[in-house]
């Protein structure tokens, strides 16, 4: 604890530096514009933020593992640039790296075991085309390597997870056509996703490594509606094909065809209350060579599972901006007695929606962001006290709607597999933007487990972060 206590304490004192560093030296915004845009059809931009991470019996669900303890420094830097040649047509490259630092010997692939500075690989996280209007329609297409966030990002919104926010891309295409006279959007996605950083693009300092378990191929429908002020509604239909790659790198993927109809509702209800509500129903089929009960088996699974995802938010009004709310999520889990999957599938959701203890937590359940077998309820509070400075605090009840691990890994020490109860969540988040181009945050989580597990030792994660933007 003792180097972590170190480590956090030069992460406040960073960002007490450039406290100062803001305050006293305020930046030219009109000299900073001209150098980021020198000409009128070029413009580019960059970014580097800094993180301590602190976590304890996470990963590993065990305190009596090696590598239940994890310290360690994120650099992420990105550099990115966009090129306008004619009007309604665009070109967008932005290039990504992340060195890591361990403190303590790292706890998970690729970094497993290591210690010291692991600088890892420049990536090519954006590279795409836009043409907006096109032939005079109001439809817009976008092709390459780019990030795309559909409603909550319940579903989509992370192609790359085991690098956790280092990149988030999709390769893919997007197509958009909205008739804004009727308040309605129509969206085609198409998404040919390899595993491999350099599966499409070449890296810098490549060391073969991965964002996902296997290839993924997809295909995304939707039509939204806002008409209606209390009753925004989505609807879609995703297809996701996965291809588990061989070796070591795909001990953790899947083969599978994942069927997925769904909607999505939103709105404001007066001036004070806002909601919104997303289900869900996968069919499909699913080969998982992880699922060890009642036995292992290497049979395509027919897949049979849904979900649900929603949130009330009762909303002051007032100086501070205080805001209440209430979640409430059910994920399917997969019923060891019966031949089907009945594991929800969150696809391309695999990203801290909620919690970063709800990412981390299923690595040992499931992989790394797989959330499933989860039913979540709980309030949060949210207030602006000061000006750039806000506050946030939550606390859920989590169950599993199955006693047993959706898949488990063949562990039987780390579940009791007769309890139904994961245990207490609680959440605190401090934000603060100094300037237009420094913001940083101190976030604190602890999960207090439930008799779903067999350890009942106090999960906590910690984390500092510093973001600069120019």
């Amino acid at each position: 604890m003792s180097s972590h206590l170190k480590t956090m304490s030069l992460s406040l004192l960073a960002v007490s530096l450039l406290i100062s560093h803001a305050q006293t030296n305020p930046p030219a915004p009109d000299l900073i514009q001209k150098i980021k845009q020198p000409v009128s059809w070029l413009n580019w931009g960059g970014d580097l933020r800094i993180r301590n991470e602190y976590f304890n019996n996470l990963l590993t669900l065990n305190p009596n593992s090696r590598l239940h303890e994890q310290d360690y420094f994120r650099f992420r830097a990105r550099i990115w640039t966009t090129i306008t040649p004619a009007d309604d047509f665009s070109f967008f490259t932005r290039l990504a790296t992340e060195p890591r630092d361990w403190l303590n010997p790292a706890g998970y692939s690729p970094y497993k075991g290591r210690t010291g500075m692991d600088m890892t690989e420049g990536v090519f996280d954006a590279l795409n085309v836009r043409w907006k209007n096109i032939l005079q329609q109001p439809a817009t297409v976008t092709v390459g390597r780019q990030d795309i966030f559909l409603g909550d990002g319940w579903l989509v919104g992370e192609g790359t997870p085991y690098d956790g926010s280092w990149t988030t891309y999709l390769d893919s295409a997007r197509f958009t056509y909205e008739l804004k006279e009727q308040h309605t959007v129509f969206e085609a996605i198409g998404i040919i996703q390899d595993a491999y950083y350099d599966g499409w693009l070449p890296t810098f300092n490549n060391q073969n490594r991965i964002g996902s378990e296997q290839n993924e191929k997809g295909a995304i429908f939707s039509i939204a509606n806002t008409s209606v002020r209390a009753a925004n509604i989505t609807g879609y239909f995703i297809y996701k094909n996965d291809a588990k790659l061989n070796g070591a790198n795909g001990k953790y993927g899947d083969n599978a065809d994942i069927y997925t109809v769904g909607g999505r509702l939103t709105g404001l209800l007066g001036e004070h209350w806002k909601y919104s509500a997303e289900g869900a129903y996968q069919f499909g089929r699913k080969q998982d060579l992880n699922i060890l009960y009642p036995v292992k088996s290497s049979d395509y699974r027919t897949l049979d599972a849904y979900g649900f995802n929603s949130k009330l938010t009762w909303l002051a009004q007032d100086k501070l901006n205080n805001q209440l709310n209430l979640s409430f999520e059910f994920l399917s889990g997969d019923n060891p007695n019966s031949s089907n999957d009945e594991m929800f599938d969150v696809l391309w959701g695999r990203w801290p929606r909620w919690s970063e203890i709800g990412l981390y937590s299923y690595a040992a359940e499931t992989r790394i962001g797989q959330e499933a077998d989860l039913i979540r309820l709980g309030p949060g509070w949210s207030v602006t006290p000061l000006k750039d400075l806000d506050f946030s605090a939550a606390y859920y009840a989590l169950f599993a709607p199955e006693a047993s691990p959706t898949r488990g890994a063949g562990n039987n020490t780390l579940f009791s597999r007769n309890d139904n109860f994961r245990g207490h969540f609680i959440q605190s988040v401090l934000k603060y933007k100094f300037n237009a181009h420094i913001s940083g945050h101190l976030w604190g989580e602890c999960l207090f487990p439930g008799d779903f597990y067999v350890s009942k030792d106090p999960v906590p994660f910690l984390r500092a972060e510093v973001l600069m933007t120019f």
